[in-house]
């Protein structure tokens, strides 16, 4: 599921209250050397936070919780210290003291990766609590959410909130508005069969209603329609070659996974969406293919891109930083890999690398304190490392490890 800040989505979020604001980086998928804001010491990654810090922060999180490490308190410290009262988080809030008020981009994409990752640690119940009443509260009439509050449904931001819904221990088909449920949302963006990239979802419509194939968010697409989250494990259902009339949420899926295994199946990967980089592969979307493919159909179904991805993508995560550590960590775990030698890469490693140190077995997170104390006030030698990170917006993320899953998900 790639919700890895899409251009798209960034530029809903540039659009609220039919006032346009440009985003700089939405185009720029290029690592910020000088960051226009400090970076915190709990936060992971080295770019610059203003439109991934939740993001990133989240994913971390996540795939930390997922392969059995417990990460710093002052990591999880940061991420619950950016919500706002109402409930909701901006993409990144540099002033906490200051209270949030209508000038706060609000961002369900965000909020919606903060509840994934906090449900499955644990004991943040009254933070994911309040989350997921504000995404209830901005659903839109369709069934469906846009990136921002009041702008329209996307498949991306529909299907993470069905994510985050799934995890906090809602039933997302029955969180409905006017009738409609995030499904309906989601069947009204996938192309019929019978037409060009059938079975594909669309982003959004376009301005006379058609509905354009788009890899990104049909990777999400899949992952919403099974309703899943972005850990998804491996799926059992049955995996469709063609597509079919699109009735249940579970056949669009399926029609999804379908498109999907065909726009691998010649070079192993998806190419990027970026104008004038049409060539290039996207390594963050051919991750979130191989999540999508394997909770459809089965970890065998996204063989092909994940040997792509252990033999090409390591570069791509060094540079680009946590988020994509966790993007490889998510395909591993869903195809049964081991994520610690993915490729010959420790991804959990290079993780753990991004951000303050995690806390050993037993440790107590009164030790962890006292490190991040003296971490801030100049000490170098606490064992936190830094690599650089990416803001990355443009196209715009087992055997034992197993047991360490989800523990903080409700059925």
């Amino acid at each position: 599921m790639n919700f890895r800040r899409s251009a798209a989505a960034l530029a809903a979020a540039a659009v609220i209250g039919g006032a346009a604001t440009p985003v700089a980086q939405a185009a720029d998928p290029s690592p910020s050397a000088t960051p226009s804001v400090a970076i915190p010491s709990g936060l992971y990654g080295s770019g610059d936070p203003t439109y991934d810090g939740v993001w990133r922060q989240s994913l971390a999180l996540l795939a930390q919780d997922a392969v059995g490490v417990r990460p710093a308190g002052q990591a999880v410290d940061w991420l619950t210290g950016q919500q706002c009262a109402n409930g909701a988080f901006a993409s990144f809030r540099a002033d906490t003291a200051a209270p949030c008020d209508a000038k706060t981009m609000l961002d369900t994409n965000a909020t919606s990766a903060a509840v994934q990752a906090l449900a499955a640690l644990g004991g943040q119940e009254a933070v994911t609590g309040k989350a997921v009443g504000w995404l209830k509260s901005v659903q839109n009439k369709d069934g469906g959410w846009g990136f921002g509050a009041g702008s329209p449904s996307d498949a991306n931001s529909t299907s993470i909130v069905i994510g985050a819904l799934a995890a906090a221990g809602e039933k997302p088909a029955e969180v409905r508005k006017g009738g409609k449920s995030p499904f309906d949302a989601l069947l009204g963006l996938a192309l019929p069969c019978d037409g060009k990239d059938g079975g594909a979802f669309a982003y959004q419509p376009d301005k006379k209603g058609g509905l354009a194939a788009n890899a990104d968010a049909t990777a999400a697409g899949v992952l919403g329609a099974l309703g899943e989250g972005l850990d998804a494990e491996a799926g059992e259902q049955a995996a469709a070659s063609k597509c079919a009339d699109a009735r249940t949420p579970e056949q669009a899926a399926a029609n999804g996974a379908a498109y999907l295994a065909g726009a691998v199946a010649k070079d192993g990967h998806l190419v990027s969406a970026l104008p004038g980089a049409e060539d290039q592969p996207d390594f963050g979307n051919t991750a979130d293919a191989v999540v999508a493919l394997a909770a459809q159909g089965g970890a065998e179904r996204a063989a092909k891109p994940l040997k792509w991805l252990e033999e090409n993508a390591a570069g791509w995560a060094k540079q680009s930083g946590p988020a994509a550590y966790a993007q490889l960590i998510f395909a591993a775990l869903a195809t049964g890999t081991e994520p610690r030698d993915f490729g010959g890469t420790d991804l959990v490693e290079q993780l753990n690398a991004t951000g303050p140190a995690p806390q050993a077995a037993g440790e107590d997170e009164s030790k962890q304190d006292e490190a991040a104390d003296k971490a801030d006030a100049g000490d170098d030698d606490n064992g936190m490392w830094w690599v650089i990170g990416a803001l990355f917006v443009g196209g715009i993320g087992i055997g034992f490890l197993l047991s360490g899953r989800r523990k903080g998900r409700q059925a």
